[in-house]
Parts: structure tokens; sequence; C-alpha cells
């Protein structure tokens, strides 16, 4: 299997979970492709972010949604198509965690495969 991160992003957000304020988000848009199928997914993760410097990522504030799966490989065309989606789903994910996206405040700029 082989796990590609198409884009990733780190953002200030808000989330209280597990008793813990989360001031961080990590927004991930991940291909995973394997024996012939690919799985598209987009992820957050609500992180301390207590300092400038705090870039760790606790994985107990997260959640995911597979936005595509089927059969092929990596697409440039279909990532941009799904890319639309991001924010939207996003923002989803983020409010069932309780939180919050501030994605005008950027803490770092996009990585893209």
């Amino acid at each position: 299997m082989k796990t590609v991160n198409v884009y990733k992003q780190y953002f200030r957000g808000e989330c209280k979970y597990n008793g813990r304020d989360r001031h961080g988000v990590q927004v991930l848009f991940i291909a995973e492709s394997d024996s012939g199928m690919i799985t598209y997914s987009i992820s957050v993760s609500f992180f301390p972010h207590d300092d400038e410097e705090d870039y760790a990522v606790s994985y107990d504030a997260e959640k995911s949604v597979n936005v595509y799966q089927g059969k092929g490989r990596r697409s440039k065309k279909r990532e941009q198509e799904l890319m639309k989606e991001l924010h939207e789903t996003a923002d989803s994910l983020a409010k069932e965690l309780g939180g919050k996206i501030y994605w005008d405040e950027p803490l770092i700029e996009a990585q893209m495969a």
C-alpha cells in the first residue's frame, strides 16, 4: 500500500477535546493506492499548539472520511475536483469534534505532493 499526503496544512483552530484546549488543526487530503484501487480521504486533527513551536499532533481529536474509492491510480484531474470539497468536508469533520478551523489563519504554508 502506498500512502501520499496530496495536501497538508496547519491552521489556527479551536476545539476542546478530552478536557484539553486545542489551538491548532492539521488538515490532510490523503491518497492511498493498493492492488489497483485508489482511495482519497480528508482528515482533520486538532492539537494543543500552546506556543509557536508546538506542532505535536496528538491524534486523539481526529476525524476522517473517504471522499472517493475506486479502481485506478492517482489522477491530478480527480484530485483537483476533490480538493474543491476540502473546506466544506473539513469544516463538517471539525464540527463533529466540536471544533472550528480558521482557514484565513494558516500556521504553515500548504504542502502539496
